[in-house]
């Protein structure tokens, strides 16, 4: 279940991929297919371990055709050298910190000249229903813990370089299964309604017809809006 759209994010042979806040690794796997080196950063020593598993089945499946490095630590605090990454992927982790400044920032600083990125949040319409009907759904520990206004996430990105060529949506049927969690409980894992509908998710992922409803339903009620941008030159003031 990608939310980036790799033909917006096309992988070149030999790009160096960062995945900040990788989670489970859904996105690694993909970049794993191509020919390139990715790296799977997430605060997560569980989610790592799971992501680390599925590495492992593609590789005796002989479905890998690149090279894969999980790191534990914080997705928005990089212990590396300025430009250096080709791609990166910051898929729903803004949302999670409370500097988004901060880590925008941080990711256009390793970011290579020419580089591109694909940053996705939750959309603001369903994050404040989300927040109406459930008190608890901004005060999970290790959940969301404010909204992101997409407008000032493109202006930041702007202001650091970040030069915005698309805008995408996805995840359309996810937002009315969030929306029966925060009805029936989002701590209720048991809750018979949720859970038919989870089955549902499960069954659109191998369904085709299913997939394509999908992608017409993310015009009306998507779950995530993704920004996809290139870093540019930074511009140089002329002297006289």
């Amino acid at each position: 279940m990608l939310t980036v759209d790799f033909r917006r994010l096309p992988l070149r042979q030999g790009d160096l991929v960062l995945d900040a806040g990788c989670g489970e690794g859904r996105h690694v796997f993909e970049c794993f297919r191509h020919e390139c080196a990715i790296l799977g950063m997430d605060l997560s020593h569980h989610s790592l371990l799971k992501a680390r598993y599925v590495l492992g089945q593609m590789r005796l499946r002989k479905e890998a055709r690149g090279r894969v490095l999980l790191l534990r630590g914080d997705a928005l605090r990089f212990p590396f050298a300025d430009g250096i990454f080709d791609k990166i992927i910051c898929a729903e982790v803004i949302e999670h910190v409370a500097d988004d400044r901060l880590g925008i920032a941080e990711l256009a600083r390793i970011l290579k000249v020419g580089g591109k990125i694909a940053v996705t949040v939750p959309t603001m319409i369903t994050e404040y229903v989300y927040d109406k009907l459930s008190p608890e759904y901004f005060r999970t520990p290790g959940g969301h813990i404010r909204k992101v206004i997409p407008r000032a996430l493109a202006q930041s990105m702007e202001e650091n370089g970040l030069s915005i060529y698309a805008v995408g949506f996805a995840h359309a049927f996810h937002s009315p299964y969030w929306l029966l969690r925060c009805i029936f409980g989002l701590h209720d894992e048991k809750a018979v309604i949720p859970l038919g509908y989870r089955r549902f998710l499960h069954l659109s992922l191998f369904s085709r017809p299913l997939r394509i409803s999908e992608k017409i339903c993310n015009y009306f009620f998507p779950k995530s809006i993704i920004l996809y941008a290139q870093k540019q030159k930074k511009v140089q003031n002329s002297e006289f």
